[in-house]
C-alpha cells in the first residue's frame, strides 16, 4: 500500500505553489497532476491560454504553457513527486484519507495524512461550429486574462452572457475595444441593478437582446465574425467581431468530493474565510475549485501558498 504524508490533487498554479511550499518544508508532497483530468491537459486552464501578461515577474509576458512548465520544474526541483494519473475516487471519512486513481480503483487505495485539493474549474463553452478553430485565436473565456492583448485592441468584440460577470467583462473590454456587443438570449439582463446601469451608460457597449450565437467565422487563422440569430424575429446575420468572450459561468471540478465536503450551490468547495480549511480537518482547498470570483493565476497561486501553510500546521499538530 502506498502512503503519502500530504497529497496534492491538481496541476495548476495553486497545486504547484502548494507543492513548492510543502516540498521546501520537507513535507515530501506527492502531486497527482492528472491525465487530461476535466478534459484539460496537465497545467490546467492556463494551458488553454496563449499569452499571460499579468503574472508578476514576466515583464515581456509568457505563454500559459510556458508558465506552467516553469512552475512544474520548480516543484520538481524541491523534491515534489509528480504522478501523471487522475484521482478518480476518494474516501475522506477518516484519516488516513483514501484515494484511488482511474487505474487502480479495484486495488488497495493510496493513503494520505492530508490532502490539498486544487482541481480547478473549467469555463462553460457554447461549442459553436468554428469554436475549436478559433479558440484562443479570437475566442476566450477570460476577458481579464486576454482582453488587453494586441489582438483585441481597438477592435469590435462580443461577450456572451447576461449576468454580473458578463457585465463586468464587457465593461472591462471597453477600455481596449472599439465597441463591445453583449449577446443576451433573454430580453433582459440578469445582472444586478448597479451593473445594468453601468452597462447602459457606457457608450461603447451595445446589448443585443433575444440573441443567440450560431457560428464562429474567420479566415482559418483568426476570428472575424460571429453569426447571430434573433430568437424573436428569426433574423440571422453576421456580426463583425475580432473577439468573442464567454461569460456564462464555470464548472468546478468537484464531482468526486460532492458528497463528502461542503460546497455552495454552484459546486465550489467552501473554505473557512481567510484560510484554505474545508469542512473536513486535514483537507484543504486552493485555486479555482474554491474561488468563483477572482479566478486568476496569481490568486490561485496565493491560495496554494495558504493551503501549504495550513497543511504544514495541521500535520505538525497531528503527528
Amino acid at each position: 500500500m502506498v502512503h503519502n504524508k500530504v497529497t496534492i490533487i491538481g496541476s495548476g498554479p495553486a497545486a504547484h505553489t502548494a507543492a513548492i511550499y510543502l516540498a521546501r518544508a520537507e513535507m515530501k508532497p506527492t502531486l497527482y497532476e492528472g491525465m487530461l483530468a476535466n478534459g484539460i491537459a496537465a497545467g490546467g486552464q492556463l494551458t488553454t491560454t496563449t499569452d499571460v501578461e499579468n503574472f508578476p515577474g514576466f515583464p515581456e509576458g509568457i505563454s500559459g504553457t510556458g508558465l506552467m512548465d516553469k512552475l512544474r520544474e520548480q516543484s520538481l526541483r524541491f523534491g515534489t513527486e509528480i504522478i501523471t494519473e487522475t484521482i478518480s475516487k476518494v474516501d475522506l471519512s477518516s484519516r488516513p484519507f483514501k484515494l484511488w486513481t482511474e487505474f487502480n480503483e479495484d486495488e488497495a487505495p493510496i493513503t494520505t495524512d492530508a490532502v490539498v485539493i486544487a482541481t480547478g474549474a473549467s469555463a462553460k463553452r457554447l461549442h459553436l461550429p468554428g469554436e475549436e478553430t478559433y479558440w484562443q485565436q479570437g475566442i476566450s473565456a477570460c476577458a481579464v486574462c486576454d482582453g488587453a492583448i494586441p489582438l483585441f485592441r481597438n477592435k469590435p468584440l462580443a461577450v456572451v452572457g447576461g449576468g454580473d460577470s458578463a457585465c463586468e467583462e464587457a465593461l472591462f473590454l471597453t477600455k481596449y475595444a472599439s465597441k463591445v456587443y453583449m449577446i443576451v438570449r433573454k430580453d433582459y439582463l440578469r445582472a444586478s441593478t448597479i451593473m445594468q446601469r453601468r452597462v447602459e451608460k457606457n457608450e461603447k457597449l451595445e446589448v443585443l437582446y433575444n440573441t443567440v450565437s450560431k457560428e464562429a467565422k474567420g479566415d482559418g487563422k483568426l476570428l472575424n465574425a460571429l453569426t447571430i440569430e434573433n430568437v424573436v424575429t428569426k433574423e440571422v446575420k453576421d456580426l463583425p467581431v475580432s473577439g468573442l468572450f464567454y461569460a456564462i459561468g464555470h464548472i468546478p471540478a468537484t464531482k468526486i468530493f460532492a458528497d463528502q465536503l461542503e460546497s455552495d450551490e454552484d459546486g465550489y468547495l467552501k473554505t473557512v474565510p481567510g484560510s484554505s480549511l474545508t469542512s473536513i480537518p486535514g483537507v484543504f482547498a486552493a485555486g479555482d475549485v474554491q474561488d468563483k470570483r477572482y479566478r486568476q493565476a496569481i490568486t490561485s497561486a496565493g491560495t496554494g501558498c495558504m493551503a501549504a501553510l495550513d497543511a504544514e500546521k495541521f500535520l505538525s499538530e497531528n503527528e
